[in-house]
């Protein structure tokens, strides 16, 4: 099944939105800036593999889970999906724990 792993991808990042909201984490705790750290982390996660392809550190694996789709040479569409959960989970967790020790950046919230 070819669309397997782009799926499981895409029932994570659900998961992660729906934490996000029970708890108020990250995008129902303030939206412009979750979307800013997502954004900037996003596009530093893909510069990096990008100049890992480019001077052949990272290869894109065959398996029959993927769908085969490239974006670039060695960059598969999944990806850009991992690589927004593992932001969105690193953010969450962030928030998750600021939320039980009742710390922001610091200080006492």
């Amino acid at each position: 099944m070819p669309i397997l792993y782009l799926l499981a991808l895409l029932i994570a990042l659900t998961g992660m939105v729906f934490i996000d909201r029970r708890f108020r984490l990250f995008f129902w705790k303030d939206g412009r800036r979750a979307m800013i750290v997502l954004v900037v982390g996003l596009l530093f996660f893909l510069a990096w593999d990008l100049a890992g392809i480019h001077f052949g550190i990272f290869f894109r694996g065959e398996t029959k889970f993927m769908t085969g789709i490239v974006l670039a040479p060695q960059l598969p569409l999944e990806e850009p999906f991992f690589l927004l959960l593992l932001c969105y989970l690193t953010m969450n967790v962030y928030g998750f724990i600021t939320f039980i020790t009742g710390f922001a950046g610091g200080r006492r919230s």
